[in-house]
């Protein structure tokens, strides 16, 4: 049995052992669990300053880049509008080059009308002199023209007036030409009137 009387067994640096443990050395003074944080608040502010810092330069990016994009919206804008401008006058002097071609012809003629007794060899002359300069203005600006005798009857370029029998043409070609007809960048702005072989 166990003496409850008895003094707990020293340890081996003689310290007792148990329950009852020894008063702190004089001179000492115990260290607080939490002496306020020192450590943890400095760290608190420096995170808090930071994240104000990275703030600061997100909203000046933001700025930055909301003022390139209304930049970017005006220069738009300012195209748009110029990109019309240019838009309507292609279209309201669109024919600009041609008529400037077209002013030798009308030159022509007009000097042709003051002679005062002209010949016929020199009517003659003058109209081949104008319809020189028209066949230029012409090929300026790729107005072609469509004399299609002997060619294969087209549709899509040529306009029928008449079936004709014809031994020498092949059936289904162009014998006569009534009216030229004329391409403008290969596109035809007018048929050429024709007659064409007809038979079997």
């Amino acid at each position: 049995m166990t003496d409850p009387n008895a003094r707990p067994e020293a340890g081996p640096q003689g310290r007792t052992q148990g329950a009852d443990a020894p008063p702190p050395e004089a001179g000492t003074t115990p260290v607080a669990a939490d002496a306020g944080h020192p450590v943890a608040d400095e760290a608190g502010e420096g995170a808090e300053a930071t994240m104000e810092q990275r703030l600061v330069e997100t909203e000046s990016r933001a700025a930055e880049y909301h003022e390139m994009a209304l930049r970017a919206r005006a220069e738009m804008e300012n195209l748009r509008k110029r990109g019309q401008l240019d838009v309507a006058a292609a279209h309201k002097y669109a024919i600009e080059g041609f008529a400037e071609s077209l002013l030798p012809v009308r030159d022509s003629l007009e000097m042709a009308l003051k002679v005062e007794a002209p010949t016929v060899e020199n009517l003659r002359e003058g109209v081949e002199a104008t319809l020189r300069l028209l066949a230029t203005a012409f090929d300026k600006h790729k107005l072609l023209a469509i004399d299609p005798v002997g060619e294969k009857f087209d549709p899509n370029r040529h306009q029928a007036i008449s079936m004709v029998p014809a031994g020498d043409v092949p059936v289904n070609h162009v014998v006569s030409v009534l009216q030229k007809g004329y391409l403008i960048n290969d596109r035809v702005l007018r048929p050429a009137l024709v007659t064409v072989r007809g038979g079997a």
